[in-house]
């Protein structure tokens, strides 16, 4: 989805790679599996600094469990990167036979979104942003340059809030960088 809308994907793998990222995508997937391998590569920690350098991100389901502050029902060990002042709860609209793809209207405009054991965002802090609710339930948030969001418009082919994320990534290489040539956005999945 990002190389069809212009970015060059890099799929981190080591944190040596964050240094070169003008922005990133966290991914939907399960959470607690995503946080056990950021920290058993080391990566975990030089994300969330990264991230709390003003790094452009965008959290997708998983995602957007991984970029909380409090998930009120971790799994066994699991751990957050904290650098989005919310909570969250796993799981919230239902188990995977629940599924559904609906409208969500955003601050960013209308996403059509898919949600798949999507979780909510069950409180907010000073200096985040509500942007999106799904039946009155809050389903997407920013703070800054970090979007966290508890539904996938990647399966839906809507690139809506991709493309906000590469519009914030071309600000942030124009501001970090003398370099403005090429910009890249990441995927921290193979699915790019």
């Amino acid at each position: 989805m990002l190389r069809g809308i212009g970015a060059d994907v890099l799929l981190v793998r080591r944190p040596e790679q964050l240094a070169v990222l003008d922005g990133i995508v966290l991914p939907g997937g399960e959470s607690s599996t995503i946080d056990r391998l950021l920290r058993m590569f080391g990566i975990a920690e030089p994300l969330a600094a990264r991230i709390r350098s003003g790094l452009p991100t965008l959290g997708t389901c998983a995602g957007l469990i991984l970029l909380a502050d409090e998930v009120l029902d971790p799994a066994p060990g699991q751990q957050t990167l904290k650098v989005l002042d919310i909570t969250v709860r796993r799981n919230a609209f239902g188990p995977q036979v629940d599924s559904l793809e609906t409208t969500v209207a955003t601050d960013d405009g209308p996403v059509t979104a898919a949600f798949i054991r999507a979780p909510e965002v069950v409180a907010v802090g000073a200096g985040v942003q509500v942007i999106g609710r799904h039946l009155g339930r809050v389903v997407a948030v920013r703070s800054g340059a970090v979007t966290g969001i508890s539904f996938h418009p990647e399966l839906t082919g809507d690139t809506t809030l991709h493309r906000q994320l590469i519009a914030s990534a071309r600000r942030w290489r124009v501001a970090n960088t003398a370099d403005t040539a090429e910009i890249t956005a990441v995927s921290a999945n193979a699915a790019g």
